[in-house]
């Protein structure tokens, strides 16, 4: 993947202060992380238990097609950053109060 260039000072726009945002960041990008993870266990998981010598070729393509896919998305950190850039992501100061909660 090629290394992309970010403005800092628009990312540091959508909170108001650059750690505030590197912190958001951060958190948003463990769970795409994690996220990914889960989904990758789980498409793996029929895989396990079979015996290796009933084992079909094709499960191994399968199971080396499933491992590209993974590989070839990108990374968790450059998902939470297009998703600041698309405001795709809600966060909160600690300490404010849910506008809808008062309702």
């Amino acid at each position: 993947m090629a290394i992309e260039t970010v403005n800092i000072d628009k990312l540091a726009e959508k909170t108001g202060n650059i750690y505030e945002t590197v912190a958001v960041l951060a958190k948003r990008s463990r769970q795409v992380a994690q996220d990914n993870k889960a989904e990758l266990e789980d498409q793996l998981a029929y895989y396990e238990g079979f015996d290796p010598e009933l084992e079909d070729p094709r499960f191994q393509e399968e199971q080396e097609r499933i491992s590209i896919e993974y590989e070839e998305k990108p990374e968790p950190t450059e998902e939470a950053i297009r998703e600041m850039f698309e405001d795709a992501i809600v966060h909160k100061k600690s300490g404010e109060e849910d506008e809808d909660a008062l309702l």
